[in-house]
């Protein structure tokens, strides 16, 4: 099987370097029309133009490929809107948007400002809620659509000096394990990318050796994948140096102590609360409410 995008057209946010060039590359050469936007900022946000979404268009179009560049910030409501309508007017439907725009301000949460949790939150999550927001009725109108938002191990597992940068990631699963459910009627599919790459965000905090085995494209599949007609809804996928995994948030078997349960009974039963034997993936929150309600068939273990 080879995936193709013919006929498909594909927003990439942050696409003048790093991940989201790759990504728009790669859509561009598998046939998909692709809109190139990148405020050209640094790394912490600051400054901005679209010369290196123009150098990623110049590269699709020397492929052989069709693209435009958009130089819209992605937490700017006008900026969005008239992104959403270049693309429209340019080429009149959106069947693919890959939220990769980021930046980074870290630093312990003891040295932190607010200024740095605001700024990564604006640009991670309603960076990427807003295009998703822009692009929805129109996704829905088409009876078509594929998201990808950006997560990270961050978000999943923690990183120390990046508590804004874990919050926004993480934040972004919540998004898309809601939307998966309200898209899945429109054939809308939601999923999020991983990444372990060697990028702008991340060349000062790995050494060379790994920096060159860490390499964007070696993402880019993944993404490709969650892109495409095929993929499945509602997944992780991790992704880097050509390994690629699946992650998911679990749930304990867990056990039924009574009403009468205090503090010092669920110590008592830690271990056993804790025990993931067993534990299961849900795929909607009453799925979880289903699962209490399973632990109350149980006869209670403590008095």
């Amino acid at each position: 099987m080879t995936i193709r995008f013919d006929g498909k057209v594909a927003i990439v946010t942050g696409a003048g370097g790093g991940l989201g060039r790759q990504h728009a590359l790669e859509l561009a050469r598998r046939g998909a029309k692709v809109v190139v936007n990148d405020l050209g900022g640094q790394v912490d946000g600051s400054g901005g133009g679209s010369d290196a979404a123009q150098k990623v268009v110049a590269e699709i179009k020397t492929a052989g490929g069709e693209a435009i560049a958009n130089g819209s910030s992605v937490t700017d409501d006008t900026g969005v809107a008239n992104m959403i309508k270049q693309t429209m007017d340019a080429f009149g439907r959106i069947d693919i948007l890959i939220a990769n725009a980021g930046i980074l301000r870290d630093k312990s949460f003891a040295k932190m400002e607010i200024a740095d949790f605001d700024a990564v939150m604006a640009v991670h999550v309603m960076g990427t809620v807003k295009p998703a927001k822009a692009c929805w009725q129109i996704m829905r109108d088409q009876q078509y659509g594929r998201i990808v938002v950006t997560t990270s191990s961050t978000g999943l597992y923690g990183n120390f000096g990046q508590t804004n940068y874990g919050c926004a990631k993480l934040a972004l699963v919540g998004f898309m394990n809601t939307l998966k459910l309200e898209g899945a009627k429109d054939n809308i599919k939601v999923n999020a990318i991983c990444p372990v790459a060697a990028t702008r965000m991340t060349e000062n905090l790995l050494p060379p050796q790994m920096l060159e085995m860490l390499k964007p494209e070696y993402v880019t599949p993944a993404v490709v994948f969650l892109a495409s007609e095929e993929t499945p809804t509602g997944v992780i996928i991790s992704a880097g140096a050509g390994a690629f995994s699946s992650a998911q948030i679990m749930e304990s078997t867990g056990v039924n102590l009574g009403h009468g349960a205090t503090a010092d009974t669920v110590a008592e039963y830690w271990p056993k609360i804790s025990d993931f034997a067993g534990a299961k993936h849900f795929t909607m929150g009453n799925e979880h409410g289903a699962h209490i309600f399973e632990r109350l068939q149980d006869k209670p273990v403590a008095p």
